[in-house]
């Protein structure tokens, strides 16, 4: 593989990025692996086939592009996913020291929003692109500064972010397997551990990843990284996924599949969250292998590629899917045909099972009727027990999951017409918890029964198993 570095001083509101990288169709969470739903046909885009495999496909993403109809058309045709490229980088979100801008990042979740797409948060901590203020502190000042601004900006994007690069390249370059000297390590070892416990206080539903390069296959340098997760799930440290950037040149590690799998047998979802590969005569066999790759690791949650059209990228190689015209390239139709070959994760259906009752969310009598209420029932394969997700929307026999308005904990939950509102769109979190976006409240069996006919409800989230849910 072709050692690919980040150049050191990427500008910000460019799709350049230091070279290395909510509402989805489909996501949800299977003993903290998460699933996509979808029709059992093969998808003509690659959101929409990615979907049926229970995977999001996404691209990264700038404001700046916003403007320009060929990459707006291409972007909300393919993909289900975005991320933002630069702006909410540290740089872009606090400028000044206790002064936040989230102007940008709120542009892109309100796009994704409205598009039926999940938003992957980029990134929290990184010892690029730091504001001149964050620079030029050192210490606890700055550990302190960090923590804060994990603190506020995860606050802010909560309920919103699918998952988050709390912390993005901290291992060093070659083959010691240790961390990279920066600011950031110099204020203690701790820091990324700090960090990613930050994150989990400030928006307790977000996937919480680590991120880096030149670690797609196994080197010294992803076993630094393996072992740090293997510590971090041992002493219970919150941490939930692993980023492979997947800046490939003409070649892919042939242990590239057998590294997200040791990965994914830590116990945390697997992404390919940065890639883009070299045109050349393999380009479409890499990015081929990728999908397959992804797909044949069952935590393995979804892809991202790193810009929209060749001339969005940051690399000067054509690396991308589609060209400067917005037109397909052999690599796109490679993608979606690995895509289309590839097998449902969830076979068995869209039912949601109560992991305290044992049994599944139900619509009382397969009623279709508005305000007709939820509750728990023998799992079967009924249509009333078939939740498939459409955005953050749960849709049930052409009704949508719904949280009436101004609901409290207590409140039924219930099936209403589908119109889009925040008390339709749910969210689902890493302790396998179904957040209510309008309310914040879970769903909950209440009183943690388990009889046949228990009422189904909106409630404090405290991650019970009355609480969890698994697909079934």
């Amino acid at each position: 593989m072709k050692n690919l570095r980040h150049p050191t001083s990427p500008p910000r509101r460019s799709p350049a990025k230091a070279i290395m990288p909510l509402l989805l169709a489909g996501l949800l969470a299977v003993g903290g692996a998460l699933t996509f739903t979808g029709t059992a046909h093969a998808g003509t885009t690659l959101g929409a086939s990615a979907a049926e495999k229970g995977r999001y496909f996404g691209a990264a993403v700038g404001t700046y592009k916003f403007s320009d109809s060929t990459y707006m058309s291409v972007l909300n045709r393919e993909f289900n996913s975005v991320v933002a490229e630069n702006e909410m980088k540290w740089d872009a979100t606090e400028p000044q020291r206790g002064v936040f801008n989230y102007s940008g990042g709120d542009r892109i979740v309100s796009h994704a929003r409205a598009n039926g797409m999940i938003v992957r948060g980029h990134t929290l901590l990184w010892h690029a692109q730091q504001p001149g203020w964050a620079q030029g502190l050192s210490g606890s000042d700055l550990r302190n500064a960090a923590i804060n601004h994990v603190t506020q900006v995860a606050t802010h994007f909560r309920g919103q972010i699918y998952a988050w690069d709390v912390v993005n390249e901290a291992f060093a370059d070659g083959n010691s397997g240790g961390r990279r000297d920066s600011n950031l390590q110099r204020t203690g070892n701790d820091w990324i551990e700090a960090a990613f416990r930050a994150a989990r206080a400030a928006d307790p539903g977000a996937k919480l990843c680590y991120n880096d390069y030149n670690t797609d296959g196994i080197n010294p340098k992803s076993t630094g990284v393996y072992n740090m997760v293997r510590d971090f799930k041992a002493r219970g440290v919150p941490i939930d996924c692993v980023g492979f950037q997947s800046h490939l040149g003409t070649s892919i590690p042939s242990d590239y599949q057998a590294n997200l799998q040791r990965f994914a047998d830590l116990g945390v979802d697997v992404q390919i969250t940065e890639l883009d590969v070299a045109q050349g005569a393999n380009q479409a066999g890499i990015y081929a292998a990728v999908t397959r790759a992804c797909l044949a690791v069952s935590r393995c949650t979804g892809i991202t590629v790193w810009g929209v059209r060749d001339c969005d990228s940051w690399r000067s190689d054509n690396p991308l899917l589609f060209d400067c015209a917005g037109n397909k390239k052999p690599a796109y139709t490679a993608v979606l045909d690995t895509l289309n070959g590839g097998t449902n994760p969830n076979p068995t259906g869209n039912r949601l099972r109560n992991e305290g009752s044992g049994r599944c969310l139900d619509v009382t009598g397969a009623s279709t009727a508005n305000g007709t209420q939820m509750i728990i029932w023998d799992c079967h394969s009924g249509a009333n027990q078939q939740f498939t997700q459409n955005g953050q929307a749960l849709q049930v026999m052409g009704k949508c999951l719904d949280a009436p308005p101004n609901a409290t904990p207590g409140t039924r939950v219930q099936i209403w017409d589908c119109w889009g509102g925040a008390n339709q769109q749910w969210v689902f979190n890493g302790n396998a918890t179904i957040s209510n976006v309008q309310t914040g409240l879970c769903l909950d069996v209440n009183g943690a029964a388990t009889a046949n006919g228990s009422a189904v409800i909106v409630w404090t989230c405290h991650g019970g198993a009355n609480q969890r849910w698994v697909r079934a």
